[in-house]
């Protein structure tokens, strides 16, 4: 079920009459409209920017992994903070889940009450994402909800942390948190703290970070009643009403733009490579991408069923729906050639998303979905290569996928536990180089400083770079993929939740592939060893190392057309070896270094003709 299919779930019997307006972008002024939509997003702002200051981990402080969003009485939403589309992109459908199950239980939400929800089967990303949503009053009708998000170090699960790639159901992946009012009409429940508490390993910093999703969930609140206050419910109502609209109708232009007909793309992710079951490795995904009219519709029916004792499945509402409409969304709405359109409930209304119940892009209760993160991503990745069929000038060549490591142990009868995310890369583009040593795709968290990591941990970053020669070639070559080495100084534990040590990135135009990823264990040593993309919670002494290599994004384009300029420039950053130059692209180099003219002509004119090892 997409996120289309809830557009209608409402709690009518708590809030006010709807206003029945035929068009709400006529029955409001376009300044006030504008003004009203202006509040609420620095409103979102505000909830980040708090969740940001108190929270005590360093994936919300430092890498942003969090969201925060404002939503309606029927859980459509109004606006978004900047911060991990993962995070915001299943908002929606953490409300709405918490709405289904609060009918089923026959509870309604009150004054003060906060309810903490974290139900891949309602709607949640994933276990360790936990929602906090806070139900907006207005002279005691339900108006809306403000909602934080975020990812949390321990959950609770059968191993420490939450890179797990070894569980059998979504019982052992985290402690189960349906709906839970935590505070109930401004009392806490201190019980639900409590036992939530005795189940984290961590508990001090989940509980500090859960304080602070509150605290930034009750700052949105606020500032959304004093908006009702300063101008009417029934105008922010229709403001909001007029915004989604608004988008809707910007993303239907676009997509009406767009010749009809279905668009596809298939791939694989790696899967568990040592399993002695086939279908646990090399996991085959598909999309298939219609557009008819001002509408896309995308069928998710040929991937792969899903693994039952294997939690690289994916929720349908909170991982790959959101995957597939950020690319949607930011491929025929780019920032650099449209102007800001509103991320709300009406960008979800021209895309439709379907995938049977029992396959991998939708499991069935209990498999387990807490690895769910790169078979999302390598999802979103073939969704832009589909639309690469009909838009090639707006996307770009195959995406090198990141890294989720959680790294843990017990020092002086403390547990301590720490995710670290190594960057991916991005593929080449038309007109430029793909991006270096970035978070791809739906993840966009930031980089975790070193000086944070060693100041916290009994860590030690030993290398940190970009690869060398590991570049997907093209006129325009792929991101370059980074090298990250972490050294244990104390005895503990490391688990890794990977992909892309089989399947390189795709070219473009006569771009060459990406190179793939991979996982070192104590690099150049007698015991050096290569251990896959995945790894279970597996024993390190203090002065083994980790190193995680990320993949290098594909090229776009002929390699012997890139400007030579920027052939030397890579040269001389270390990017780029003398010899893979003169290969590949046909560059030669002089003694001092720089561009031989002549030589790099008479070089490129034979690979042009099929006479090298290019």
């Amino acid at each position: 079920m997409s996120d289309t299919d809830r557009s209608d779930r409402s709690v009518t019997a708590q809030t006010a009459p709807r206003l029945d307006v035929d068009d709400p972008r006529e029955a409001i002024d376009p300044i006030t409209q504008r003004v009203i939509a202006g509040s609420l997003e620095n409103i979102c702002d505000e909830m980040g920017h708090k969740l940001t200051r108190t929270s005590y981990s360093s994936i919300i402080r430092e890498s942003e992994d969090f969201g925060c969003a404002l939503l309606d009485e029927q859980g459509r939403q109004l606006c978004e903070t900047d911060s991990t589309p993962l995070q915001m992109g299943p908002i929606p459908a953490y409300v709405g889940g918490v709405i289904d199950l609060f009918e089923d239980r026959g509870e309604v939400f009150e004054p003060g009450d906060v309810i903490l929800h974290n139900d891949p089967y309602y709607g949640a990303s994933h276990a360790p994402d936990f929602g906090v949503i806070v139900p907006v009053f207005d002279d005691g009708d339900l108006m809306g909800f403000a909602v934080t998000t975020a990812h949390h170090l321990d959950v609770g699960a059968d191993k420490p942390g939450t890179c797990i790639i070894e569980t059998i159901d979504a019982y052992s992946e985290s402690i189960r948190l349906d709906a839970l009012k935590i505070v109930e009409g401004g009392e806490r429940n201190e019980t639900a703290w409590q036992l939530i508490a005795d189940n984290i390993r961590v508990p001090d910093m989940v509980m500090g970070d859960i304080e602070a999703q509150i605290s930034a969930a009750r700052a949105g609140a606020r500032r959304l009643e004093g908006l009702f206050a300063e101008h009417g419910r029934d105008t922010v109502t229709l403001a909001g009403q007029a915004m989604m609209d608004y988008s809707e109708g910007r993303l239907r232009d676009e997509i009406a733009a767009l010749p009809d007909g279905t668009y596809s793309a298939e791939g694989y992710i790696d899967g568990y490579l040592d399993s002695s079951d086939p279908a646990e490795k090399d996991v085959f995904l598909a999309v298939d991408l219609e557009i008819d009219g001002s509408e896309i519709r995308v069928d998710l029916s040929r991937c792969d069923a899903q693994l039952d004792n294997r939690p690289i499945n994916m929720p349908l509402e909170g991982t790959v729906v959101p995957a597939i409409l950020l690319v949607i969304r930011s491929t025929l709405l780019d920032t650099e050639s449209h102007e800001f359109v509103p991320q709300n409930d009406g960008i979800t209304r021209p895309v439709s998303v379907d995938a049977p119940e029992g396959t991998i892009a939708n499991p069935r209760f209990p498999a387990p979905t807490i690895a769910r993160f790169c078979p999302g991503n390598r999802l979103a990745d073939l969704t832009l290569k589909a639309l690469a069929e009909v838009v090639p000038e707006r996307t770009c060549a195959g995406v090198g996928n990141i890294k989720i490591s959680t790294f843990s142990g017990v020092t002086d009868d403390e547990y301590w536990v720490y995710m670290d995310i190594s960057s991916g890369s991005y593929g080449a583009r038309p007109t430029a180089d793909g991006l270096d040593a970035v978070d791809t795709l739906y993840a966009n968290t930031r980089n975790n400083p070193i000086e944070d990591i060693e100041s916290h941990y009994p860590l030690r970053i030993s290398r940190y770079e970009l690869r060398e020669d590991g570049d997907g070639a093209g006129e325009h070559r792929g991101g370059i993929g980074p090298v990250r080495e972490i050294e244990f100084t104390d005895d503990g534990r490391v688990s890794i939740e990977g992909d892309g040590t089989t399947y390189p990135p795709w070219g473009v135009g006569g771009g060459r592939d990406g190179s793939t990823g991979a996982v070192t264990l104590d690099a150049g040593t007698d015991g050096e060893r290569s251990l896959g993309s995945k790894l279970e919670n597996r024993s390190m002494d203090a002065g083994q190392r980790i190193r995680l290599t990320g993949p290098c994004g594909g090229g776009w384009g002929d390699p012997v057309d890139r400007d030579p300029a920027d052939v030397w420039d890579d040269v001389r950053d270390g990017l780029l070896s003398p010899d893979r130059a003169e290969r590949v692209y046909g560059v030669v180099l002089d003694s001092d270094g720089t561009v031989d003219r002549e030589a790099t002509t008479a070089r490129r004119e034979r690979l042009r003709n099929g006479d090298g090892d290019g």
